[in-house]
């Protein structure tokens, strides 16, 4: 039980922090100024300043971010298109907003391959941000990038706090209905062996043909469910010698690719239906794990040839 209730308090207490976060930056009337830092970037793919205010938002907060989004969606300010297009390129300060982690815990395991590989993914972030931009470019309409915050006037704490107290609980009960039973859900599919089943099942289809029969261990931990085990085990064969600094990034890679369904079903499933809805939810994260798939094989086949 204790690796249920644990995780499980964690990612509520987190949920409830991030939608905390977005009452307080919209009842205080700092949408406006935190819409602004993106405006330029957010004009250029012909998104409003709703799409900006969420897009500075994860910087700080996914689920806050991911709240916004749905609430103006559901007000009618953004229209289906820029609500999946904006949450795609939320894409960005989540990768700034995890890199203190990963930072310090990539580089003093695998050194330079982590720099590199850190560096690969980075890109491949910046590539999909890039692309979602021009496809807002063309095929949303110029006219709605005029669309510009429409907010009460600055509140004082007192309101805020009231406004909180009435709003928070039933938002915050709208997302547990969906993330505790689906959290419960893959926490049993997990005890019964699912996972395990998946990892080795995918791991074996990188053969020593693809890669060095070392690198494939890389692979395996890096789709084990502690973050750090691939990571460990590529800077020991790396200081071993028995991979090469190219070997180490490409395996690394790959192990981030094939730890899609692992990574999605455990971790993020929960918080998109739990946020958005099951179809919703489902639909944003499968388009969206899928551009991410993409462009780290772009990536990754780019490094292969010119790296």
């Amino acid at each position: 039980m204790k690796g249920l209730l644990w995780p499980l308090m964690r990612l509520m207490v987190l949920i409830a922090i991030g939608l905390l976060v977005g009452n307080i930056i919209e009842g205080l009337g700092w949408v406006t100024r935190i819409a602004s830092l993106s405006r330029p970037m957010m004009r250029f793919g012909h998104m409003c300043d709703y799409s900006g205010a969420a897009f500075t938002t994860a910087f700080f907060s996914g689920v806050a971010a991911n709240t916004m989004l749905l609430s103006y969606y559901k007000e009618k300010k953004i229209t289906k298109k820029e609500l999946f297009l904006s949450n795609f390129i939320n894409g960005l300060p989540a990768y700034f907003l995890h890199l203190p982690t990963t930072f310090f815990i990539i580089l003093p395991l695998t050194g330079v391959a982590g720099a590199l590989y850190l560096f690969l993914t980075f890109l491949a972030t910046l590539f999909r941000t890039l692309c979602y931009l021009l496809y807002g470019r063309f095929f949303l309409s110029p006219t709605q990038c005029t669309a510009t915050l429409t907010l009460p006037s600055k509140k004082s704490w007192t309101d805020v706090w009231n406004n909180i107290r009435q709003e928070l609980p039933g938002r915050f009960l709208k997302i547990a209905v969906y993330v505790i039973p689906i959290f419960v859900c893959v926490f049993i599919v997990n005890q019964l062996g699912f996972f395990q089943w998946l990892r080795q099942s995918t791991a074996s289809l990188i053969t020593s043909q693809i890669m060095p029969v070392e690198a494939v261990s890389v692979v395996i931990f890096s789709l084990a469910a502690e973050f750090t085990s691939g990571f460990a085990a590529a800077g020991a064969l790396l200081q071993a010698g028995a991979l090469t600094v190219k070997q180490t990034v490409l395996a690394l890679l790959i192990g981030n690719i094939i730890s899609f369904p692992v990574r999605a079903l455990r971790h993020q499933l929960p918080r998109y239906v739990g946020i958005f809805s099951p179809k919703l939810g489902t639909q944003m994260l499968l388009i969206g794990q899928g551009f991410r798939i993409l462009s780290i094989f772009l990536v990754a086949l780019l490094y292969l040839f010119l790296g």
